[in-house]
This record gives structure tokens, sequence and C-alpha cells, in this order.
């Protein structure tokens, strides 16, 4: 939609769909790049390096981290703001405050967009300078994951705790010797022929009672009487 209403521009701006707000995140390209591509501005990806030129940040050049195709802003490596806690965000920037000094060729399709159009020996370059880019973005992924396998054992090992007490050590009991049953019964018979008889149980034993012959008697008076 074309109109020279500026509200109507903005509406427009703000509203389009993704696909073409992807193409609206695009910087200029410095002056070597510029003659080689044969081009004046490009669409930022992640992975280009790019060099900030206005605000607080003006001059900083590192690699582009992320893009946020919906707010239509850039985050670079190292631009950052401190919080009123003391921690440390990405400062977003418009992509029209950047100039891009090299370029992310690992991406097939970019290559084949850039390509259109030019000579064969500036192809043979752009396949060359891809081929050393991919390699490189293959030993940075080699040291990444050395890295992360390397947090991941530390994180297994035991962490250093304070020195732990002695434990005494209990003492198994001494299991006995099995003794043979000869041995047993001479033990068991050996008492018996030491322990003399005791007198004492025999002294104090009761005599039995003997019958009385006064109840004979007594049985004998009462027999006459009724007589």
């Amino acid at each position: 939609m074309k109109s020279i209403k500026a509200r109507k521009q903005r509406k427009a701006f703000y509203n389009a769909p993704l696909h073409q707000k992807r193409k609206q995140i695009s910087s200029h390209l410095e002056e070597n790049l510029l003659l080689k591509y044969d081009r004046r501005r490009i669409p930022v990806v992640k992975g280009d390096t790019v060099r900030v030129m206005r605000g607080i940040h003006k001059g900083h050049e590192d690699k582009i981290t992320q893009v946020h195709v919906k707010d239509t802003l850039v985050d670079v490596e190292g631009v950052t703001i401190t919080k009123a806690d003391g921690k440390k965000v990405a400062k977003s920037i418009h992509p029209s405050n950047l100039l891009i000094t090299k370029l992310n060729l690992t991406d097939k399709w970019r290559r084949e967009t850039l390509e259109k159009g030019l000579s064969d020996d500036k192809r043979k370059e752009i396949e060359s300078e891809a081929k050393i880019q991919l390699k490189q973005l293959e030993e940075e992924q080699l040291k990444a994951q050395a890295a992360l396998a390397a947090e991941e054992e530390e994180t297994e090992e035991p962490e250093e705790s304070e020195p732990e007490k002695p434990i005494k050590e209990e003492k198994e009991p001494v299991k006995e010797k099995p003794v043979p049953k000869q041995v047993k019964e001479s033990k068991k018979e050996e008492p018996k022929e030491k322990t003399a008889p005791d007198t004492k149980k025999e002294t104090k034993t009761t005599p039995k009672k003997q019958p009385t012959q006064t109840v004979e008697t007594d049985k004998d008076t009462t027999k006459e009487d009724k007589a």
C-alpha cells in the first residue's frame, strides 16, 4: 500500500505481516562489501558482524546475537544496559543504526541471493569464504560441547563437604569353633562324679507320721457304751 499520509504509512509499517517485516530489518553494507556484492543494504542475520553508528555505544563492533522480527530490533553482543537491581540486560538496537562489516555466509539460501548477477570469480570467492566460516562454526560447536561435558562432570562429582567424623567399626562377633560330641559328653559327665551327696537334705527330711492308738481306743469305748 502506497500513501502520502504519514499516519497511513506508520499503520502499514506496524501492522505488516512477518514476511514483510523480515525484509525491513536491513542495514547498510560497508564500502568494500558494497563494491563486492553490488548492493547498498541487506537484511540482517544472526552471526553478521556490525558496527554501531549512533547512540551511547557508537563505534562498538561485534556479532549479532538475536533478531527480533516482530519488534524490528536487533541484539548486538556486548551492547548491554544495567537494571536497577544491578543485572545486565541486552539493549536492542534498530538496524538502521548499524553498519554491516562482515556477512555470515553459512546459509545456503543467502549465498544464492548474493551470487545473483555476479561474475564467476566473485562467486568462487563467496564459496571459499563460506567454507572457512563453516569450519570455524564447527570448531565453535565442538568447543561448546566440550565445555558442556566438563560442566556436567563437575556437577556429577560429589561436592566438597565438611570432613566427616571417623566412624567406629563394629567388631564382628567371634564365631566359636564347633566342639566334637565326645568332648561335650565328657564335660557333662565330669560334674556328676565330683558332686557328693547332700547330707543337709537328708537331715531336713521330716519323719512320717505314725498312726495314733488313741483313736482306736476311743472307737472301742464308744462301741461298749452303745451295747
